[in-house]
């Protein structure tokens, strides 16, 4: 796809969201942004985004959780980036049947909605689907396990979606980041739940499990695979792995941002950050060579050494006064 008239992005108002949304109007894009309607007509992270960003978006509000709205939202788009979704792997624990609600019937109404009006679909789908690593690196291939109730839902809505493909011609590819960082971050995850203990003069960092090792990818990179998916229609019908092929153990991921931080620390297991022993996903390492071969994407952060950078530009946002403003620091938020 050479050109778009306009493209929906629906959880504009979210981490990777925001980020996609203002990267796509700087590169002169058509954006209409979907964001969870709420009283107080807070547009999430674009509320934060620079007045001339803000000025260029057609703001929709909704909830992805209602065909009528969807529809609405998809009219006169040509493209849309559907990142909606309810991601907090511990919430999904006690209230699985949000996840349900929001990220597969989301999902079916974004695919319904664009089998009707002829929309390309480029879903958002996680790494979380793989389960613990059977064979490394995880390839599009490996068999898919739900070791937590987000992740089973994942795995349904990326179901729905090749679906659609399948059964109606519907243009959906799936796009699968590992492990996003960086600012905007959600403080339940653990980058950010670490740089912000720190921050706030703690040096007993409170953590859950420090083995399991992530393909960790600084959030630039993950906007450039949606931008590369979407132009690309060899990737339509193909599920994409996003990763750096760079893997990285929690606690060797502590003892980085301690350093960049120059903090001495040390850490206390939190028994409230631990997930139920049949759920850690221990490893993730991905594959993406058929991303790379299909659209020449490549990420910018590669290797330790890339890793090192997006942990620096990840710490130096998080520590200006006004973004750590905007965290309860000293709440953990599942």
């Amino acid at each position: 796809m050479s050109s778009t008239r306009k493209i929906l992005i629906t959880g504009a108002d979210g981490f990777i969201g925001s980020h996609l949304t203002e990267h796509l109007v700087r590169a002169g894009h058509d954006v209409r942004a979907f964001v969870l309607y709420n009283s107080f007509n807070s547009w999430g992270w674009l509320d934060r985004s620079s007045a001339e960003i803000r000025s260029e978006l057609d703001i929709f509000a909704g909830d992805i959780r209602d065909p009528n709205g969807v529809r609405k939202a998809m009219e006169g788009c040509d493209v849309v980036l559907h990142l909606a979704a309810l991601i907090a792997i511990p919430y999904s624990y006690h209230s699985p049947d949000t996840y349900v609600d929001t990220n597969i019937k989301g999902t079916l109404n974004v695919v319904q909605a664009a089998r009707d009006s002829g929309a390309r679909v480029v879903h958002t789908s996680t790494s979380e689907v793989y389960g613990t690593a059977r064979t490394v690196p995880i390839s599009e291939d490996h068999p898919l396990q739900g070791q937590s109730p987000y992740s089973a839902s994942k795995i349904g809505a990326d179901q729905i979606a090749l679906s659609f493909h399948r059964s109606f011609g519907t243009p959906v590819s799936v796009l699968r980041p590992f492990n996003t960082y960086g600012p905007r971050q959600s403080a339940r995850a653990v980058i950010p739940s670490i740089v912000m203990q720190i921050a706030d003069g703690r040096r007993a960092i409170k953590l859950g499990a420090l083995h399991p090792t992530r393909d960790f990818n600084y959030v630039a990179d993950t906007v450039r695979a949606f931008e590369a998916v979407m132009h690309c229609d060899a990737a339509v019908g193909q599920v994409l792995n996003a990763g750096s092929g760079f893997e990285i153990s929690i606690g060797d991921t502590v003892k980085l941002i301690a350093e960049t931080m120059n903090a001495d620390i040390r850490i206390e297991t939190d028994e409230a950050r631990l997930r139920p022993e049949h759920s850690e996903v221990e490893r993730l390492l991905a594959d993406a060579s058929r991303l790379r071969a299909l659209t020449g994407w490549k990420p910018e952060h590669e290797g330790l050494d890339g890793f090192r950078r997006g942990i620096d530009k990840t710490v130096r946002w998080f520590v200006e006064r006004d973004n750590l403003a905007g965290y309860k620091t000293g709440i953990y938020n599942i």
